[in-house]
């Protein structure tokens, strides 16, 4: 009886012991399982104390979350303490639990381009870090920082505009409502900062604007945004602000703020004068080849016609006082048409449009004029009027199927930086009269 109850214990022993060697490997399966969805969802949405925390860990210590769910921009925050080290490019969440443990450094790139390989690889790297820093606060600031780079393709008025200004219009009003802010911009170069210091200080205009690579003492916030949200290509979506939301007929509203000042060059039409044409000029790329004959036939039809060639030392008072005050706005595709977000509602943009770039010419200046109530014409330059027709020839791939040639980025350029354009004039001729109509009731709405 003995004998048996001990083989009925140990097979109950050996029941158990199987059981619970199913159940280890169990678990190492469910984990690596669970090990494959995290890195899924690290791709998108990731939220992190970097460093080992203490269990009574309090509540108000600083913490970094990052999303990255978004096609254009990632953004992260410091919900608490943050010190801003400009000598190693590192922005530390001060957590004094962190304190001598070990620590991991998260890379982050605060520009809105992300999946832009050529841009991004102009942006820095700064260093976040959830950590009890040994560094003291030099400058205490009462309200967030803002972080975000200048570089990308900085340089480019466009671009300027498309992934620093609107987004930081869009940030600031979907964070920060009513709500002042610091702005912490990393590499930016003196002549940026002088060019828009205006605007940048009309976003938060009771806070200085800190350049972040000349800086030589530690800085200190109570909380921080880094990066900039973007909706696409010269876009506000109302609907992705909510419950504060905002158009793209506010940013123009803003910008005006901004520029119209009483020592703004407004070239306003005079009573009884003829309509005001402003030609923006190239020289480098895209340029109008026979420009002197495209302002002759705007002149013969009634128009008094302004060449206009701003350049990155152009104070942007004198480019709004310009294009606000025109009628019409003509020039071939390229960052000068960005200043469409100074014009008039009502007054009329003629987008010269040249071979393999309809796409960007839909996308950036015609789809937003219209919605800001500017009158649009496009000229779709035929092959011929074109300069690579002539370099190339008319078989030639470039010329017959720009899109099958512009497959590869380092091909894709050559529309934009190897054409120019010879302007058909009896053909544009036609295209400026319908300028000439819309001015015309542009003008007389203006008077009535």
């Amino acid at each position: 009886m003995e004998e048996e109850l001990k083989s009925t214990r140990l097979s109950m022993f050996a029941l158990c012991f199987g059981a619970m060697v199913f159940i280890f490997f169990l678990q190492i399966i469910i984990a690596i399982g669970d090990k494959n969805i995290w890195n899924v969802k690290l791709r998108t949405k990731l939220s992190i104390s970097l460093g080992v925390l203490d269990r009574n860990v309090n509540v108000s210590a600083a913490a970094i979350t990052c999303d990255y769910s978004h096609k254009e921009y990632d953004l992260c925050t410091i919900n608490g303490s943050t010190l801003l080290d400009p000598t190693s490019s590192t922005i530390f969440a001060v957590n004094p639990h962190t304190q001598n443990k070990s620590h991991a450094v998260l890379k982050f790139r605060p520009y809105p381009r992300k999946s832009d390989k050529a841009a991004m690889s102009f942006v820095k790297d700064l260093n976040l870090i959830v950590a009890q820093p040994k560094l003291s606060c030099n400058v205490t600031h009462h309200t967030p920082a803002l972080v975000f780079s200048a570089a990308g393709y900085t340089g480019n008025h466009y671009h300027e505009i498309n992934e620093i200004f609107i987004p930081l219009f869009i940030t600031t009003n979907s964070l920060y409502p009513n709500q002042d802010v610091t702005l912490v911009v990393t590499e930016g170069k003196m002549w940026w900062f002088q060019k828009y210091a205006e605007l940048l200080s009309a976003f938060s205009p009771d806070r200085p604007i800190i350049d972040a690579n000349n800086l030589s003492k530690v800085h200190c916030f109570p909380s921080a945004t880094l990066g900039l949200m973007k909706h696409g290509p010269m876009i506000i979506d109302p609907k992705l602000m909510l419950p504060n939301p905002k158009t793209l007929i506010d940013f123009r509203a803003f910008l005006g703020k901004v520029y119209t000042k009483s020592g703004t060059p407004f070239m306003y039409r005079k009573e009884n004068e003829k309509p005001h044409l402003t030609l923006i000029s190239r020289t480098a790329s895209r340029a109008i080849m026979n420009e002197e004959d495209v302002i002759k036939v705007a002149e013969e039809l009634g128009f008094i016609v302004h060449v206009f060639e701003p350049s990155r030392s152009t104070p942007m008072e004198k480019v709004y006082g310009v294009v606000h005050g025109s009628d019409v706005l003509l020039g071939v595709h390229g960052a000068g048409l960005t200043n469409f977000l100074f014009m008039r509602e009502g007054s009329v943009l003629v987008q010269v449009v040249p071979i393999g770039l309809e796409w960007v010419s839909r996308t950036y200046y015609e789809k937003p004029p219209k919605y800001l109530g500017v009158e649009y014409l496009e000229y779709k330059i035929e092959v011929n009027e074109s300069s690579l027709f002539e370099k190339y020839g008319a078989d030639s791939l470039v010329v017959k199927n720009p899109g099958a040639f512009q497959a590869k980025w380092p091909q894709k350029r050559l529309h934009w930086t190897h054409q120019n354009v010879t302007i058909d004039i009896p053909r544009f001729r036609n295209c400026l009269i319908k300028a000439h109509e819309k001015a015309k009731i542009f003008i007389t709405k203006l008077i009535s």
